[in-house]
């Protein structure tokens, strides 16, 4: 893939994490960091005065657990979290998930083996990595426990062998708004690089900001580019970390 050199003193690097970075594994807790990784992102943070944030579904405590020690900027949990310059975290939006709705997901990941379920507090996921012949009966459940609230309550987040539900008030587009009056990403342009479905609204707001956009192991049209998998987007990263953004792909 062709990507046009940048000059990285005026960008800002934005970055999901699972799938996009980091391969996709078993169980969200069962990725693999490579050492290398963690201390490319730290060249690249300096060499972006900052200007590195990981824009992920995944809690900000889970971000810092698997890059510590590196504690970036982040827009986590699909923008329910903000981190900047160290700060502490601020949540942006009080929505929770709805107690029945809880009980209804813990209830359907209970009968089936190899369904987990993750809860966020923001959010819940339904894995189904493990039991893919479960991945139909996933895709109803949720249907069917959402069916009953307004459409502008909850946003159904189909992922790779994972569904999440949350709150329809925030999303990664919208963290990346904010994220962007910010020093030092404001005024900088904004690449992002994410994989599925839930990055489909940080994509969105990028011409807001003359941002580009790079899909991984899919193409979008109106995106800048794509790369085919994480290894791709690591190979990129250490290759513009190294050379300072002039000699890319």
């Amino acid at each position: 893939m062709q990507i046009n050199p940048i000059n990285l003193k005026n960008s800002a690097v934005l970055l999901d994490v699972d799938g996009t970075i980091l391969d996709i594994a078993a169980t969200p807790l069962a990725v693999s960091v490579p050492s290398r990784l963690k201390e490319v992102l730290e060249t690249l943070r300096d060499r972006t005065g900052g200007a590195l944030a990981f824009v992920s579904g995944r809690p900000l405590s889970q971000l810092d657990q698997l890059f510590a020690p590196l504690k970036l900027p982040a827009i986590a949990g699909h923008g329910a979290e903000l981190r900047v310059n160290g700060a502490e975290p601020r949540d942006r939006f009080k929505a929770n998930i709805d107690r029945d709705l809880r009980g209804q997901f813990a209830a359907f990941a209970s009968k089936l083996d190899g369904i987990i379920l993750e809860d966020k507090g923001y959010s819940l996921a339904l894995h189904y990595r493990l039991a893919p012949q479960h991945a139909e009966a996933v895709r109803e459940a949720v249907a069917a426990a959402c069916a009953v609230y307004p459409d502008d309550a909850i946003e159904v987040l189909p992922g790779k062998a994972v569904i999440e539900v949350k709150p329809a008030a925030f999303n990664k587009g919208k963290g990346i708004r904010e994220l962007m009056t910010y020093p030092p990403f404001h005024g900088k342009r904004p690449i992002f690089i994410g994989d599925d479905i839930t990055d489909d609204s940080a994509f969105a707001v990028l011409p807001e900001f003359n941002g580009l956009g790079y899909s991984v192991g899919r193409k979008i049209s109106g995106l800048a580019g794509s790369f085919h998998a994480p290894q791709d987007v690591r190979d990129w990263l250490y290759r513009i970390a190294e050379h300072n953004g002039a000699d890319l792909l």
